[in-house]
C-alpha cells in the first residue's frame, strides 16, 4: 500500500479515493484508462469534448500545440504552441505546458508548470511543481539490459515491476534548468534539484 498523500496534498480529494492505495508506477501504467474514465464523467457545459479530449472552457490551447487523447485539461490551464501531450494525461487547475514541452502519460496537480523544452514521462507531479527550461524527467532505463525501474523506499532499492516510470514529485518541488531525474525518482514535497544536476535514486 503506497501512501501518495505523503507527497500530494490533493490526493485526498474524493475523486481520487478509488486509487488512493495505488503506487505511482501503477497509477501511470493505468493512466490511459483512468483518464478516459474521468473524461466520460465531465460536463460538456464546462468542457469542450472531442477526439478523446476534454478541455475546460477556461483553458487556453495555442495554435500549434499537439494534443492526443485520452486527455483532460482542467480550468485555467495554458498549453503553448509547440507543446505535445500524449499517452493519457490529466492536468489539474492552472497548469502550464510551455513551448516545446512534452508531457507523456502523466498526472499534474493544480498550478504545476513545465516552462519550456521539457520532457516528463510516466510521472505524477503534485501541486505547484515547477520545471525550469530544459529539465527532464526520464522514464526508461535505456543504458542497461534489465529495463525494470527501481525506486528507493526506506533507503532500499525496490523493484516496481514496470519498465516505464519517471517520477513522483511532491508538492512545491522545483527542478532547475537542465536538471535530469533518472527513472524511479520519489521526491518529497518541497524538494529542490539544482540547475544541471542529475538525481538518480539507484546511485544514492
Amino acid at each position: 500500500m503506497f501512501d501518495l498523500s505523503e507527497y500530494l496534498h490533493d490526493f485526498t480529494l474524493p475523486a481520487w479515493q478509488p486509487w488512493a492505495g495505488m503506487s505511482p508506477w501503477a497509477l501511470v501504467a493505468d493512466a490511459p484508462g483512468l483518464v478516459a474514465a474521468w473524461l466520460a464523467g465531465v460536463s460538456p457545459d464546462q468542457y469542450r469534448i472531442a477526439d478523446g479530449q476534454a478541455i475546460h472552457r477556461s483553458a487556453t490551447v495555442e495554435p500549434g500545440a499537439l494534443l492526443k487523447g485520452p486527455l483532460v485539461v482542467g480550468p485555467g490551464c495554458f498549453i503553448a504552441a509547440g507543446a505535445l501531450l500524449r499517452g493519457g494525461c490529466w492536468l489539474g487547475e492552472g497548469c502550464i505546458i510551455g513551448p516545446g514541452a512534452e508531457l507523456k502519460t502523466s498526472f499534474l496537480f493544480a498550478g504545476s508548470k513545465l516552462a519550456h523544452f521539457n520532457f516528463v514521462g510516466d510521472s505524477v507531479l503534485g501541486r505547484d511543481v515547477n520545471l525550469e527550461a530544459g529539465s527532464i524527467v526520464c522514464n526508461y532505463r535505456n543504458e542497461r539490459a534489465d529495463k525494470q525501474v527501481r525506486v528507493r523506499l526506506g533507503g532500499v532499492l525496490t523493484a516496481t515491476g514496470s519498465d516505464k516510470f519517471g517520477a513522483l514529485i511532491g508538492d512545491g518541488s522545483r527542478l532547475g534548468a537542465n536538471a535530469v531525474l533518472a527513472p524511479g525518482a520519489l521526491l518529497a514535497a518541497g524538494t529542490v534539484i539544482g540547475r544541471a544536476a542529475l538525481y538518480d535514486a539507484e546511485a544514492l
